[in-house]
């Protein structure tokens, strides 16, 4: 994949440094992990959900933590938590840790997550503050100015 160089665009921008930090480290082939499998899927207006495939985790296995933009899902499953003493002729089950992190734009909050059939729900919504809303302004007609010729051509006669 080429290298973008962005440097002509921190000219005319202010602020947006994150962004073209995440953009470039999209960009680097080290980010190709595939474990777990997951999906991301809009359920809403301003609500997500990630769907994350944790096959043989438990709720103890896993770890979800939100930090400055960023949701991080761990899973830790070491080999003593089997509780099975046979010997595993063909091992198809993944059990290896694993780490995925998300980056999550402004205002987008985790509400929840669940673990059910071996997926792994976490429910995301952006929340706008009012302020931050758009807000429609009633243009209104300036009856100031003709007042004040009236006023005047009063004062005069």
């Amino acid at each position: 994949m080429r290298h973008v160089d962005f440097s002509p665009l921190y000219r005319s921008t202010v602020g947006f440094d994150r962004l073209f930090t995440m953009l470039d480290s999209l960009a680097q082939p080290d980010q190709s992990q595939t474990y777990p499998p997951y999906n991301i899927e809009r359920t809403g207006d301003n609500s997500y959900r990630i769907t994350m495939a944790v096959a043989g985790f438990g709720e103890d296995d896993l770890s979800i933590e939100a930090r400055e933009h960023v949701l991080t899902v761990k899973g830790d499953k070491s080999d003593n938590k089997d509780g099975g003493e046979g010997e595993f002729l063909y091992r198809g089950i993944a059990k290896r840790t694993f780490e995925r992190r998300f980056q999550l734009a402004e205002y987008v909050e985790v509400k929840g997550a669940k673990l059910e059939n071996g997926l792994l729900h976490v429910d995301l919504v952006r929340e706008i503050p009012e302020a931050m809303k758009p807000r429609r302004i009633e243009i209104t007609a300036d009856n100031s100015v003709g007042a004040a010729k009236q006023i005047e051509a009063e004062t005069v006669a």
